[in-house]
């Protein structure tokens, strides 16, 4: 088979598979009541300072009105917690919850033996390969997006 087809049956083979094994992992564990879409829900929402909705769903790339279906299903199953602003009120801050916290670092953990079952395998000059071959195709869809 030639770059192209190799190129091209690994990147549908990947972008099929990931996903498919995330849900796997989840399903495994005692988070199987979350979807993959809410693991990336958590995920935006990250374990530092409590963000706004404006700002997840910007790092989505989502609605605000799409992001609250998901922040309401979250919150009735105790990962997410809201918070009313300090100085305005209309503004509702999102944090994790000790169980958000917990299906975070689970699905970090994922990603961590995910990147080490790559990486241990390459060479310093394949690893750097593939990180610039990946981040042009990250730039590849991020520009596509924008059209």
């Amino acid at each position: 088979m030639d770059s192209y087809g190799t190129l091209n049956e690994v990147l549908v083979n990947l972008f099929r598979d990931v996903l498919e094994i995330e849900q796997k992992a989840l399903s495994c564990s005692e988070f199987q009541d979350l979807t993959n879409n809410d693991m990336h829900v958590i995920e935006a929402i990250g374990m530092n300072e409590p963000k706004n909705m404006s700002t997840i769903a910007r790092i989505l790339s989502v609605t605000v009105g799409t992001l609250t279906i998901a922040m309401n299903s979250l919150v009735k199953k105790g990962y997410v917690t809201r918070q009313r602003g300090q100085t305005d009120r209309r503004v509702v801050y999102i944090s994790l919850s000790e169980k958000g916290k917990a299906a975070y670092a689970h699905h970090a953990k994922f990603h961590q033996e995910m990147i080490d079952g790559v990486v241990n395998q390459l060479t310093e000059d394949e690893l750097s390969a593939l990180t610039k071959a990946l981040a042009c195709l990250d730039r590849w869809f991020r520009e596509k997006e924008k059209d």
